[in-house]
């Protein structure tokens, strides 16, 4: 049985989900210790626990110490087998988290897997559904990859309450993953969204514009002189809320950044900030923004082949650490993750 210490690297909830993911992956039974020892509130989270169940339901895996607080689990995964899964995280809890954790072996299935979450679609701490939406999911659809991902509501802290659909299919295997050149800049995109009841006082319109104005100064002088794209969205939902989203279409990648907005946090900086976090990532020329660096990591070991980035963050490098233990050769070399692939 492998054993992982729930600390190390980055020490937060991506050891866990990288671990139950990788070990549904490879069947590899492993033990974690010191689960998030490192945080304030230590041990497994609500969102932590749907995304260790429902993965342990996809590949029929027994669990022992699978409640809140603990700080230890032990997985003993199965075949993955394609089925429906209706989680309620209940509260604002992450959907994109869980849902990275279920992406990754979903594609061993033998059927369709099927996904209905309710928690939060846009919090801090972690990728808004958009960037799933329209960044990660077209990078690994270039590579094989296949799943649906459809927003239904979205959820803000503290109420949570969004609702996401995913239908992920099963494929005999990924091809090689090669990023290295981003190519030129082909579309400019993004979406601003908020509460209804924020309409107004305009706060998506204030967002768009304000990213809009510095992608637009700043993107002339990297060449780029096409339409800057932000739909502006203002919907029901449990809490109030905002956030912004953008995304850069290249000839070979997608690159994205985003910012959400809190309460106090001028509509007008929400958008500046996910703008400036944007030229940042351009600037660095590379592929993938760091963001995508670090969900990259498992696919690359699963399918091989390299990839460059505009950083090598504390969880991409964790996420390293992780998957090398179940047997995976994942390494980092400057700005360059490559792997030589097993499946």
């Amino acid at each position: 049985m492998i054993t992982i210490d729930g600390s190390r690297g980055e020490g937060g909830g991506q050891v866990l989900r990288t671990s139950v993911a990788m070990s549904a992956v490879t069947g590899r039974e492993f033990r974690i210790e010191n689960i998030r020892a490192k945080r304030k509130n230590p041990g497994i989270m609500p969102q932590h626990l749907n995304a260790i169940s429902s993965t342990a339901k996809l590949c029929n895996a027994e669990t022992k110490g699978l409640r809140i607080g603990s700080m230890e689990l032990e997985f003993y995964p199965k075949k993955v087998k394609g089925r429906r899964l209706n989680l309620n995280i209940g509260t604002a809890g992450s959907i994109t988290l869980v849902l990275q954790a279920l992406m990754i072996p979903s594609i061993f299935a033998d059927g369709d897997v099927k996904v209905t979450i309710t928690g939060g679609t846009d919090v801090r701490w972690s990728p808004p559904i958009d960037y799933l939406r329209f960044v990660t999911l077209p990078i690994l659809k270039k590579f094989g990859y296949s799943a649906k991902i459809q927003l239904i509501k979205r959820g803000y802290y503290p109420a949570g309450g969004g609702k996401v659909k995913a239908v992920i299919e099963p494929i005999e295997g990924m091809d090689r993953i090669k990023l290295m050149n981003r190519g030129g800049l082909i579309s400019v995109k993004g979406i601003s969204h908020c509460h209804l009841d924020l309409e107004k006082t305009r706060v998506a319109r204030r967002q768009a514009r304000s990213a809009r104005s510095v992608l637009y100064n700043e993107l002339s002088n990297m060449g780029f002189h096409g339409d800057i794209g932000i739909k502006q969205e203002y919907s029901e939902a449990l809490s109030y809320g905002s956030g912004i989203t953008l995304w850069v279409e290249t000839e070979n990648s997608r690159v994205g950044a985003d910012s959400v907005g809190e309460k106090g946090k001028r509509a007008e900086l929400v958008g500046r900030e996910a703008a400036e976090d944007l030229i940042k990532e351009l600037d660095s020329t590379a592929p993938l923004d760091r963001y995508m660096a670090d969900q990259i990591v498992p696919y690359l070991a699963i399918a091989g082949g390299s990839v460059r980035v505009s950083e090598v963050t504390e969880h991409a490098r964790t996420n390293v650490e992780i998957v090398n233990e179940f047997g995976f050769d994942v390494e980092i070399e400057g700005d360059v993750i490559r792997a030589k692939g097993v499946f």
